[in-house]
């Protein structure tokens, strides 16, 4: 009986790789042809980002956008010029000035929360708050934290 078992054993294996030939090569064809589409993708990214570069370098450089003042920059004595606030600027001077968001909030006349959010660019001050900040900006540790206890 055991060499029927082995017999046996091996005729199974021998079917069962012969069917699995079949659909076995079927993957690989398909395998390789996605290997080669990869490959000629590949190719063409390389080619158009060198193309890219070669096209930014060849063209001139547009002039530099005009910088828009912010908050460490006083208006040019021109009246009704815009100020654009700048979160990033408020909390330097905040930090400059050694206050918390609470004691900023009473000096420029609003809550910590106003502050906060200011700070953080979730909302940005109406045109009292900025003139207030403006002001602000012009004075010492020393006036502000007078202004403050006063």
């Amino acid at each position: 009986m055991t060499t029927f078992a082995s017999s046996l054993k091996k005729e199974i294996a021998r079917v069962a790789r012969k069917e699995l030939r079949d659909e076995i090569s079927s993957l690989r064809k398909g395998s390789a042809t996605y290997r080669s589409e990869i490959a000629e993708l590949k190719r063409k990214l390389k080619s158009l980002e060198s193309q890219v570069k070669a096209l930014s370098r060849s063209t001139p450089q547009a002039e530099p956008a005009r910088k828009t003042p912010s908050l460490n920059e006083a208006p040019r004595g021109k009246p009704g010029r815009k100020v654009i606030f700048g979160a990033a600027e408020f909390l330097a001077l905040r930090q400059h000035l050694g206050f918390t968001q609470a004691q900023m909030g009473k000096l420029v006349g609003t809550s910590s929360v106003s502050i906060y959010k200011w700070e953080n660019g979730q909302v940005t001050p109406r045109a009292a708050q900025l003139q207030k900040i403006l002001a602000i900006r012009k004075i010492g540790k020393r006036e502000a934290l007078a202004r403050i206890q006063a």
